[in-house]
């Protein structure tokens, strides 16, 4: 098994996904949604929406499996967010990164996967959605086409949430403004 590397802006990735407020919240249907979908579009037993954090790879979303997340060190999604594109391992047991992986020859024996990184705003990985099976498999052009759309998808839900959590702040800060302005009326009354 090949560990994957740390991406060179790790500690920037890390705090843009910690600021999503995502991690080891409850399942939400507007990523299930998608998943569901995927996972009876492409025909496979299971489909996540993983989260890579420092150690670990947590799953937002996942259908098919009861883990709710592994070790990084096992992840292959911490090998997908390297980069830009789908990912994709026709057979993991021909592949010298995971041909023994423990998530390879143990449960749940993937054969399988073909993750699309997840873009936060800011340009940083936040995780994949990604596909798994326990047999081989290809993916044509236009499948690698269906995914990817997806995943703007679940990129649109994830940096909705930064959007709603930026309004949240703007509408405390108007609030702070506002009881200012009224305590500040009031002492000029008293003057």
């Amino acid at each position: 098994m090949i560990k994957a590397p740390l991406p060179p802006d790790e500690k920037a990735r890390l705090a843009a996904l910690r600021k999503l407020r995502l991690l080891d919240t409850p399942p939400e249907e507007r990523f299930d949604r998608i998943t569901r979908i995927a996972q009876r579009l492409f025909k496979v037993p299971t489909v996540l929406v993983s989260l890579v954090e420092d150690k670990r790879q947590w799953f937002k979303s996942c259908q098919g499996l009861d883990a709710t997340e592994t070790s990084r060190d096992c992840s292959f999604c911490a090998h997908a967010i390297l980069g830009d594109d789908v990912m994709v391992v026709p057979d993991a047991k021909q592949d010298p990164r995971f041909h023994d992986n423990v998530l390879v020859v143990g449960v749940p024996h993937i054969r399988f996967y073909a993750g699309c990184p997840l873009t936060m705003a800011g340009g940083h990985k936040a995780g994949t959605l990604c596909l798994i099976d326990s047999k081989p498999r290809t993916l044509s052009p236009a499948d690698l086409a269906l995914l990817c759309s997806l995943s703007s998808l679940v990129e649109d839900e994830l940096n909705k949430e930064k959007l709603n959590l930026a309004l949240a702040e703007v509408r405390d800060k108007e609030a702070e403004l506002t009881d200012f302005l009224e305590n500040a009326a009031d002492l000029i009354q008293l003057s």
